[in-house]
């Protein structure tokens, strides 16, 4: 799974050490396959691909990659974390610049760790009237999940560990890794 050259790389973000997670190669390879889903899913359709930031910008842009369909990206800015932690409260910092009512949406995101950004963004969107809404997420935490939300498109499952790379970061650095990387015990 991860290149031999990776296994036993380890990585410094700002006081803390994070080891290989997943490689660049798997994390591309499972896009792909989402991809092909959406497409054969999305046929026909213009769907508007709903990226939340700041970590979903890597994984939008690997399902771009792999889209044949004809769609809108845009993007929302809701926070949740400091440091290691989630806060508890999400922030809206950034909102929504096109017309959703009547278009299939596509919410991207990096990582669904307890849920409780979606579970209080999801009504807000539902209220601007798109035909249909879907979530796709790179990760997914089930242990650290406290709402049933419905995620459609799901990368890989992982442990509830504190993950960085592709997207992901520990306050404000380490997106920039190809491969996502968790803390060291």
């Amino acid at each position: 799974m991860i290149p031999q050259k990776q296994h036993n790389m380890t990585i410094h973000c700002h006081d803390k050490t994070f080891r290989p997670y997943l490689s660049a190669e798997t994390i591309q390879n499972r896009l792909k396959a989402i991809s092909a889903q959406l497409n054969e899913r999305y046929a026909g359709q213009v769907p508007i691909f709903l990226g939340v930031l700041n970590g979903a910008f890597r994984v939008v842009a690997g399902l771009m990659d792999g889209l044949d369909i004809d769609c809108e990206v845009s993007f929302i800015k809701l926070k949740s974390y400091a440091g290691t932690q989630s806060t508890g409260k999400v922030q809206t910092l950034l909102g929504l610049d096109l017309e959703v009512k009547g278009r299939p949406v596509i919410v991207v995101e990096d990582i669904v760790d307890t849920g409780k950004t979606l579970h209080q963004f999801l009504p807000h969107l539902q209220a601007l009237e798109p035909t249909s809404v879907a979530i796709c997420t790179l990760l997914v935490k089930p242990e650290a999940l406290q709402y049933d939300l419905p995620l459609d498109y799901v990368g890989f499952e992982v442990d509830n560990r504190f993950l960085i790379g592709y997207g992901l970061d520990y306050d404000g650095r380490g997106r920039h890794h190809n491969g996502i990387y968790q803390l060291a015990e």
